[in-house]
């Protein structure tokens, strides 16, 4: 076995497939919903926590539940895209807002949805979802993995953070596990007033919410991020630490401030493309695929 076959099994080995049955939904403001998963095979899920992303497959809108021609990892992914557009599920990337077992010995994860109606198929999905429906994912089988992105180092003695709306579920995860007194200044951007969402943290955080105009194109939403960032007092600290997730070009407009505006360490800070504005995900997973998606490497330049 050859350096890059070991590599390679070890992280096959770091994901499986899940079926996921929908217990319960909760509404938690204008824009987003709570759904609460369940299922047997959630006993060897391992959710690392923080921003532990997944892929769920979502069935198409004639069927009720997820079905796919293969979960083996090797040819999973060429079964899934063989098939004909009308049946094939879709696959969205999530984050894991929560993973719990409860008194009862019930395994429950928690997906946090953006709704904004018909316009998406993840978003139709969720805002239809009832109990009993059942979808597949690949997620965690190991919590240490590769799919957690917030990893400050041990001398991390500050935490700056971006999330939009996409982002805002893993960014209130990733400040529920924070040590007490941590300092944090965070900016969250949201479509409405009544999407702010109250946010529990035992770190000393100080938030800043920036309510996004309705219809705001990239240049000025971007430019009104990058104002509120600019605007700040950051914490004072030898070894600030930045995590930055949500819209790409608005991701990389904060990123490209803080490393040359405030001198960041370009390698202390950990910037996500959730998605990209005018593209769709299946547009991003064939870049992805092709080895045309940005980089994710904090030494990497934009």
């Amino acid at each position: 076995m050859t350096a890059t076959d070991s590599g390679a099994e070890q992280a096959a080995a770091h994901f499986r497939f899940f079926t996921m049955e929908v217990l319960r939904t909760r509404r938690l403001g204008r824009s987003f919903l709570r759904v609460t998963f369940g299922g047997e095979s959630l006993a060897e899920f391992r959710s690392g926590g923080r921003d532990q992303s997944l892929s769920l497959f979502l069935p198409p809108a004639h069927a009720e539940h997820t079905e796919l021609p293969s979960t083996d990892e090797d040819t999973w992914f060429g079964a899934w895209r063989a098939m004909p557009d009308e049946d094939r599920p879709v696959m969205r990337s999530y984050t894991v807002r929560e993973q719990r077992r409860t008194d009862g010995g019930v395994d429950e994860v928690d997906i946090d949805f953006v709704l904004h109606g018909d316009t998406s198929p993840a978003s139709r999905w969720a805002g239809k979802a009832v109990t009993g429906r059942r979808i597949m994912a690949i997620g965690p089988a190991v919590a240490q993995n590769k799919s957690v992105r917030f990893q400050p180092p041990a001398a991390t003695d500050a935490v700056l953070m971006y999330a939009d709306e996409t982002a805002l579920p893993a960014a209130a995860a990733i400040l529920e596990g924070l040590p007490p007194g941590t300092r944090v200044k965070a900016w969250f951007e949201v479509p409405h007033a009544d999407d702010r969402l109250a946010l529990h943290t035992p770190a000393d955080a100080d938030v800043t919410w920036i309510v996004r105009e309705k219809g705001a194109a990239r240049p000025e939403r971007t430019g009104r991020v990058v104002e509120a960032v600019r605007a700040a007092e950051l914490p004072a600290a030898q070894a600030p630490y930045a995590w930055l997730a949500g819209e790409a070009g608005t991701v990389r407009a904060v990123r490209r401030h803080l490393v040359g505006e405030r001198s960041l360490d370009r390698r202390a800070v950990r910037f996500t493309g959730y998605w990209r504005l005018g593209a769709s995900e299946e547009q991003l997973l064939a870049e992805a695929y092709a080895g045309r998606a940005p980089s994710e490497d904090p030494a990497s330049e934009l």
